[in-house]
């Protein structure tokens, strides 16, 4: 997998959790974006971390933090253009996953991969339960300006309105014993014991 980069989107401004870094908030005592970092750190080749502010806040992490290049918290298309902003020219393929999806599968990008090349697919997103995942997806690198050009030129802001002008798939997961992409919006969704 030594072309696959990844995107941690930590960019949200969460205010169905009351605001701040969903990332630093604890499942089980262990902070949501240490658990991402875990799961998604040996299937890619690097990583990076997109969010807005103080970059500081991630320093303990020791990864690289790269900003939305188009300004106004406009969603994660933003976070996956920074992501590709910041390793174009290295790889073909950006894997994006939220902080805040603390169960993400072991085989993610393998099998993800596998279908974007079975169906030489441009995007491929995570399926579960009879739902699309399309911020837990694999990117082509190469669609870079074409993204860039949806966001600044077209104000294109929803991931599968873009997602649909490209050859894209979907990979389906099992929901037993639980949702590997359950994602925690809410305090409430913390306590999943």
């Amino acid at each position: 997998m030594s072309e696959i980069y990844g995107v941690l989107l930590a960019g949200g401004l969460a205010r169905r959790m009351g605001g701040g870094d969903k990332g630093f908030r604890t499942v089980d005592g262990v902070p949501l974006i240490e658990r991402v970092l875990a799961t998604i750190t040996p299937q890619v080749k690097e990583l990076v971390i997109n969010a807005n502010g103080e970059a500081s806040r991630f320093d303990h992490l020791g990864l690289p933090v790269v900003s939305d290049s188009v300004e106004g918290f406009i969603g994660p298309l933003a976070g996956v253009l920074a992501g590709m902003d910041h390793f174009k020219g290295q790889g073909d393929w950006l894997l994006s996953v939220p902080t805040d999806t603390p169960f993400l599968p072991d085989d993610l990008v393998e099998r993800l991969m596998q279908v974007a090349l079975d169906q030489e697919a441009q995007i491929v997103m995570a399926r579960s339960g009879g739902f699309d995942h399309p911020v837990v997806g694999l990117w082509s690198i190469a669609l870079v300006e074409e993204l860039r050009s949806a966001l600044v030129e077209e104000d294109i802001r929803k991931l599968k309105q873009w997602i649909k002008r490209y050859r894209h798939a979907s990979v389906e997961w099992s929901t037993e014993p639980r949702d590997p992409f359950y994602n925690a919006n809410r305090p409430e969704d913390l306590d999943v014991s």
